[in-house]
């Protein structure tokens, strides 16, 4: 009994170890799956970090080592139009911080102030305006330091780590701020344009055109940047040059501006103290040789980045330095408006050349006197005279017959009141009035006296000089209207052309418009080199000159009545213009010159585009001679 309750005891006791053991090898076969899972897992991570990431995590570790930075390319150099070197580059060197580098900024900060002498809290908003751009990217902390500066932290750089010298090639004005407003100037790249720039051409503290030429023209002028490897030691320091790519320099532009005539003007404007525009174009092609607009902008304090202080001066400036005058200034035209006045009146057949009007020194038309601007009157006058003394009383009563909307029509063909197209930004349109334009404008419906204003430049006409230069130069030429051309060439700095600009027409008057276009020719002859024209004092010795003067209105003068024209403020002394070209047989040349607040236009503008034409044919003379010199050489060859 015993024995069989024993052996009972054991095949029960074998039963229970049977279920330990099978539990014991379930619990290591779990326990190996999770083993084999975790190294499958790990396994994995490895081969996704070594094979799928192991290019970026390489790099990564290179960039401890080495160091690539961007070199920028020298910028394309502006050349005038007989290849005379307007501007070009030198080299900038600016300090920069690379934070990944540097172990304490703040101590590097600290000591940099004072060797730079800058804030340490400007050093510090430069930094923070970076703070958005990869650590191993520099933040410029100044710009074109000095070469005393320059020496002190390159022999003294295990002070500052971090801190690295970028060499920068900035603009070379080789005739001071002449043609600002055309050229423009450049400056860092701010946030706002590094995210518009989609291609990724640009990194933060790039320079790139701010203003003018440097900015329309931008990316014939920027050039490829290059590359620099550098290895460096664990505290950021360089150790040795490892890889240098060269940048690819940016393209030159060739303008048509002629460098003695822009200067001739700009000069006579500040020496004279006066503000204002002058616009110089070829007659048979737009190309501009001149195109001035005073006061100017200083370029040089551009470079480095323009200072508060010197940025407020130019916004308070109440002459409007920023404004380029040439195409952004509108103005009423005064009486040299009077030259579609007169081809209006011709060609829509409400005068002849024969026609004649009294001029006593007013007219009345309704209730109301309209002055001549010479009290005394001019008498009997024709259309030729008209022009030639500035009749007031003569257009006053040829715009009546035509009308406001005749008179625009005209305007418009001439090419007033439209954007002419030229290389240069922000370009206005100017006001031609209309019935329809004032309707929409004002809400209100246009009074018959307001024509008589339009018909001698006032009311509400506002064009700008280049649209008055642009007139001119369609009268003398025989009714074209070109396109104004500010950049004759680009090409690389091997001299291969890339883009070569040639004239644009843009409209042509009518063959009847043509037909009257003599006489407008011969009253613009007598302005100057008649007994009673109003620019005689613009004669030159062997040249003819046509032109015409204007007087514009700023406010009405009856509120000065008794006051000397010395004493009437500033600001609300008329603007003076004065529109010609030459020779008046052979026109080569358009000239328009306007001075604001100037108050008469043959002597206040005048003697500015005499300035302008001697100089032009002074060296188209001695072009000639040159030309006629290599022919009879090569004929002799």
């Amino acid at each position: 009994m015993e024995k069989k309750l024993f052996i009972e005891d054991i095949e029960e006791i074998t039963e229970h170890d049977e279920e330990a053991v099978n539990m014991l090898k379930r619990r290591a076969m779990v326990a190996v799956g999770v083993v084999i899972l975790f190294l499958l897992i790990i396994i994995s991570r490895f081969w996704y970090l070594q094979i799928n990431l192991g290019e970026h995590y390489r790099d990564l570790a290179e960039n401890n080592r080495v160091r690539i930075r961007s070199v920028p390319p020298p910028r394309g150099h502006i050349f005038d139009k007989y290849g005379r070197e307007i501007v070009t580059n030198r080299p900038s060197f600016n300090v920069s911080l690379i934070r990944e580098d540097s172990f304490d900024i703040q101590d590097v900060l600290k000591r940099l102030s004072v060797v730079l002498d800058e804030d340490i809290e400007e050093l510090w908003e430069r930094i923070r305006k970076g703070a958005g751009t990869p650590r191993h990217l520099p933040i410029t902390l100044k710009e074109d330091v000095d070469w005393e500066t320059l020496a002190y932290l390159e022999n003294n750089k295990y002070k500052f780590s971090g801190i690295r010298i970028e060499v920068q090639p900035v603009r070379i004005y080789h005739y001071g701020d002449l043609g600002a407003n055309i050229i423009g100037y450049t400056g860092s790249i701010s946030p706002k344009e590094l995210e518009a720039d989609k291609e990724g051409v640009y990194e933060g503290g790039d320079l790139i055109g701010k203003r003018g030429l440097e900015r329309i023209r931008e990316a014939d002028l920027r050039g490829g940047k290059g590359s620099s490897s550098t290895e460096v030691n664990a505290r950021g320091f360089e150790q040795q040059q490892l890889k240098h790519e060269d940048p690819l320099p940016g393209r030159d532009l060739q303008l048509t501006i002629d460098v003695e005539l822009q200067k001739a003007a700009e000069q006579y404007l500040a020496i004279s103290d006066k503000a204002g525009a002058v616009v110089a174009l070829e007659v048979d092609t737009g190309r501009v040789l001149a195109a001035v607009s005073s006061p100017t902008i200083h370029l040089e304090d551009f470079i480095g980045g323009i200072s508060l202080k010197n940025w407020n001066a130019l916004l308070e400036n109440k002459r409007n330095p920023l404004l380029n005058k040439a195409v952004q200034g509108v103005y009423p035209p005064g009486s040299t408006y009077k030259i579609v006045t007169a081809l209006a009146g011709l060609s829509e057949g409400v005068i002849t050349e024969n026609t004649t009007f009294y001029c006593p020194g007013h007219y009345y038309f309704g209730r109301r006197l309209y002055r001549c601007w010479k009290h005394s009157g001019h008498g009997t006058v024709d259309i030729r005279r008209a022009l030639t003394e500035s009749c007031d009383v003569f257009f006053y009563q040829v715009g009546q017959r035509l009308g406001v909307d005749r008179l625009a029509a005209y305007a418009k063909k001439l090419g007033l009141g439209t954007r002419s197209g030229i290389e240069l930004e922000n370009e206005k349109v100017g006001i031609v009035p209309t019935k329809d334009w004032k309707r929409k404008r004002f809400k209100e419906k246009w009074h018959e006296g307001e024509t008589l204003s339009v018909a001698i430049g006032q009311g509400f006409n506002n064009m700008t000089p280049l649209q008055i230069c642009l007139m001119t130069a369609a009268i003398a030429n025989g009714g074209r209207i070109y396109q104004p051309q500010i950049v004759e060439m680009v090409k690389t700095t091997d001299g291969e052309i890339i883009e070569q600009l040639t004239p644009k027409l843009l409209s042509e008057l009518s063959n009847r418009d043509k037909s009257y276009l003599h006489i407008v020719q011969d009253g613009l002859f007598g302005v100057v080199q008649g007994k009673r024209g109003t620019a005689r004092n613009v004669r030159i010795e062997g040249l003819t000159v046509a032109g015409k003067t204007g007087t514009a209105q700023v406010v009405r003068l009856a509120v000065y009545k008794g006051l000397k024209e010395q004493d009437i403020p500033y600001k609300y002394r008329d603007h003076a213009w004065f529109t010609c070209y030459a020779p008046a047989d052979n026109p080569k040349i358009a000239v328009t010159v306007l001075v604001e607040h100037g108050l008469h236009g043959g002597s206040g503008a005048g003697p500015i585009a005499r300035v302008v034409l001697k100089k032009y044919f002074e060296q188209y003379l001695l072009e000639q001679a040159r030309k006629e010199a290599e022919e009879e050489k090569d004929g002799q060859a």
